[in-house]
């Protein structure tokens, strides 16, 4: 088990109250990083998100709603971009603190950033 900043909404519990107090789900995230917003909205008033190894899941991304193909679909993804990278800027100029900052941000495998020179982390 661990921290994260954020988990995905396919597989989240959260009390009840909680969700209340951070105001739920942004609404201008129709599709993409409501989940993340969830969770960076939680670090926000100083708990925690925590990843659990235990529960088994499957999850098929895309496979209810499809792809996003079309011009509208496209635009709205964009949109969404703007909204999350404005609305967390200061987190994301910062970075991460569960993430390690010896590893790439431009692909989704974790392998080692050549450019890292290995930060100290802590």
């Amino acid at each position: 088990m661990r921290n994260t900043s954020a988990n995905t909404a396919a597989c989240l519990m959260i009390r009840k109250e909680i969700f209340e107090k951070i105001g739920g789900f942004d609404e201008n995230f129709i599709l993409a990083f409501g989940d993340v917003d969830l969770g960076l909205k939680i670090l926000e008033i100083g708990l925690n998100n925590v990843w659990t190894p235990f529960a088994e899941l499957y999850h098929t991304e895309s496979k209810t709603r499809g792809y996003e193909k079309t011009p509208k679909q496209l635009a709205r993804y964009n949109n969404e971009v703007y909204y999350f990278r404005q609305k967390w800027r200061d987190f994301l100029n910062q970075g991460d603190p569960y993430y390690n900052p010896n590893l790439t941000l431009i692909k989704e495998n974790y392998e080692i950033d050549p450019s890292s020179r290995f930060k100290e982390i802590g």
